[in-house]
């Protein structure tokens, strides 16, 4: 299944159960419009409830992956009588329900990041379970270089990446290359740009083949239980063990193994409890 115009703001291709959403504004470096931001988050919610689909990733047109939020959209809403304030609420609050609904989602996104992403771009890349970069790619929290700081890409930079550098990239704006974003944890690996795509999709592929009712769970727990204390932790991970084993889908994995063979994993991608 393949959609794409030339207008459209976002492509999406599905490739057995790996869905591929492209960010499509190469002309404005794929900054991210309310447009484009809306579509995106439409695109991860239809994924999210789609049991054909196991793994999304993100990729994009053009010569950068993404520049952020489109600083000409926001200008020119400056014209309104209220100085663009409703707007600049409208287009923040959009960006946030995206990031929300990529984590949100059951199944893990891939970012591939074949060339720059800066701002809400580096945010969109941080915010992603994983994320694999050519190694010509760069990154960066620039808003501090022209008055506007970067507090939104701040909340998944600081949670993906080390206080400090984390605080000198917000500081300063500074583009950091792939070495150093796999370095500080912003990416997991970094591959030749000819190479990035087949890595991205060998990677989504072997995602793809475990249980989507365990990943489900797994990913689910994952987010929850970062933001607890140690022994609430425990104890919540605990209770998703226990669920976890009586799925059907633990059952089958547990007795392949021990019996030597590949595991038929269930079809539907719920677990028993929904």
């Amino acid at each position: 299944m393949e959609t794409q115009t030339s207008d459209t703001v976002l492509a999406s291709k599905q490739t057995g159960h790996v869905v591929t959403l492209t960010l499509n504004r190469p002309q404005a470096r794929n900054s991210l419009s309310l447009e484009l931001l809306r579509q995106l988050k439409a695109a991860v919610v239809s994924c999210s409830e789609d049991p054909s689909v196991h793994v999304l990733t993100l990729a994009a047109n053009g010569p950068a992956f993404c520049a952020g939020h489109d600083l000409k959209e926001l200008t020119a809403a400056r014209a309104e009588a209220d100085g663009g304030a409703a707007f600049f609420d409208q287009t923040m609050s959009a960006c946030a329900e995206v990031m929300m609904a990529i984590i949100r989602c059951p199944k893990p996104v891939i970012a591939s990041v074949h060339a720059t992403a800066t701002a809400a771009g580096c945010q969109l890349v941080a915010t992603c379970d994983l994320a694999l970069a050519a190694d010509t790619a760069k990154f960066a929290t620039p808003g501090v270089n022209i008055g506007l700081f970067c507090s939104t890409p701040m909340v998944a930079l600081s949670r993906n990446v080390g206080r400090k550098q984390s605080m000198k990239m917000l500081l300063t704006g500074d583009l950091i290359d792939a070495e150093e974003a796999r370095s500080i944890g912003l990416i997991n690996d970094l591959v030749p740009p000819e190479e990035l795509t087949k890595a991205t999709q060998k990677l989504a592929q072997q995602i793809a083949a475990k249980s989507p009712v365990t990943v489900k769970i797994g990913k689910e727990a994952f987010y929850r239980q970062i933001e607890m204390a140690l022994p609430d932790a425990y104890e919540f991970t605990r209770e998703v063990m226990v669920a976890n084993m009586l799925q059907a889908d633990a059952e089958e994995g547990i007795k392949a193994f021990l019996e030597k063979r590949p595991p038929e994993w269930s079809k539907s991608g719920r677990s028993d409890a929904d």
